[in-house]
C-alpha cells in the first residue's frame, strides 16, 4: 500500500529554490518537506554563481561566517574583452552590503551547505531519491503530490504544495499551470576549457561580433558558457565538434576537452 505523509508544506526540487524556501520555511516554524529526485546534487554546468543579496539573506540568517569558511572564490570586478579591447563593465565593491562580490562555488557544495543548515531545524525535512511523479487533487485543488522512492510509492498531503523541479516541472504539467513564455532568445551551451598558467585569474567574457563567451575560473580549467540562438544547438552539434572549436578558438584559444562534456541549458543566478 502507498505509505501516506502529512505535513504543512511540501516542495518539489532540491535545487536552490526549493532548498533555500524550505530552509525559511523551517526557521519560521512552518514543517517542511522538499523532495529532491537525485541522490545527491552532484551534477556539472549548473549555476555556480552567489550574488550579494543571497549573502545578505546568508548574514541575515547568521550562516555566513560558515559559508565563507567554505572553499569558494570572490569576485570584485568583471571585465570583458571587446574584439580586441578590454574594458571593466562591473564593480561589487560600492555596493550596500556586507559581502561586496559574487561568491563562485560549485552548486552541489552551496545546496549541501543549505541543506546541512536546514537539517538543524526539526520542522525541516529532505527527502533524497524521491521522485516526483504527479499530483494529489481533491475538490479541484492540489493537496500533495505522489512520489517514487527506492522502498517504494508514497504519498504527501500538504496544506500548500510547490513546484521548483525546473523548467520540465510535473508540478506544473499535472497541475495545468500556464505556462508565462518570457521569449528568451538565446540558449546556452556549457563546456570546459583547459586553463594555462598563463590565463588571467579572473572571471571575464569575450564579446565579438555575434559571439558572446563567458569564463568562469575554476582553477584547473575554465568553465564556459557559449550563446547560442534559441533552438540551435542540435544545428551546431550537426556541422560537428571542429567547426564549433574554431568558434571558440576565435574568441579563446583554449582547448575544449570533449564535445560531450557540452551541455545546453539557460544561465541561471543564485
Amino acid at each position: 500500500m502507498t505509505e501516506a505523509i502529512h505535513t504543512r508544506c511540501c516542495i518539489a526540487g532540491g535545487g536552490p529554490a526549493g532548498m533555500v524556501l524550505g530552509f525559511l520555511l523551517a526557521r519560521r516554524g512552518v514543517d517542511v518537506v522538499v523532495l529532491e529526485k537525485h541522490g545527491n546534487f552532484l551534477r556539472d554546468f549548473r549555476g555556480d554563481t552567489i550574488h550579494p543579496s543571497t549573502l545578505e539573506i546568508m548574514h541575515e540568517l547568521g550562516i555566513l561566517e560558515d559559508f565563507l569558511k567554505r572553499p569558494h572564490q570572490e569576485i570584485r570586478e568583471l571585465e570583458a574583452q571587446i574584439g580586441k579591447e578590454s574594458a571593466p563593465i562591473a564593480d561589487f565593491t560600492h555596493l550596500p552590503t556586507h559581502c561586496k562580490f559574487v561568491a563562485l562555488m560549485p552548486q552541489w557544495d552551496f545546496l549541501d551547505f543549505i541543506k546541512e543548515h536546514a537539517s538543524r531545524d526539526p520542522t525541516f525535512h529532505a527527502e533524497m531519491n524521491a521522485e516526483v511523479t504527479d499530483v494529489v487533487e481533491e475538490s479541484g485543488g492540489v493537496v500533495g503530490l505522489r512520489v517514487k522512492t527506492p522502498e517504494g510509492e508514497l504519498e504527501i498531503r500538504a496544506e500548500l504544495t510547490i513546484g521548483a523541479d525546473g523548467r520540465h516541472s510535473v508540478v506544473r504539467d499535472r497541475a495545468k499551470l500556464h505556462v508565462i513564455d518570457l521569449g528568451a532568445p538565446m540558449d546556452v551551451m556549457w563546456m570546459r576549457l583547459s586553463r594555462r598558467p598563463t590565463d588571467p585569474a579572473q572571471t571575464f567574457g569575450h564579446v565579438d561580433r555575434g559571439k558572446f563567451l563567458v569564463l568562469l575560473n575554476r582553477e584547473s580549467y575554465w568553465q564556459c558558457a557559449f550563446v547560442i540562438p534559441k533552438g540551435k544547438a542540435e544545428e551546431i552539434r550537426q556541422q560537428g565538434i571542429e567547426l564549433f572549436r574554431e568558434q571558440i578558438a576565435a574568441l579563446e584559444p583554449g582547448w575544449l576537452t570533449a564535445w560531450e562534456n557540452c551541455a545546453i541549458g539557460r544561465t541561471s543566478v543564485y
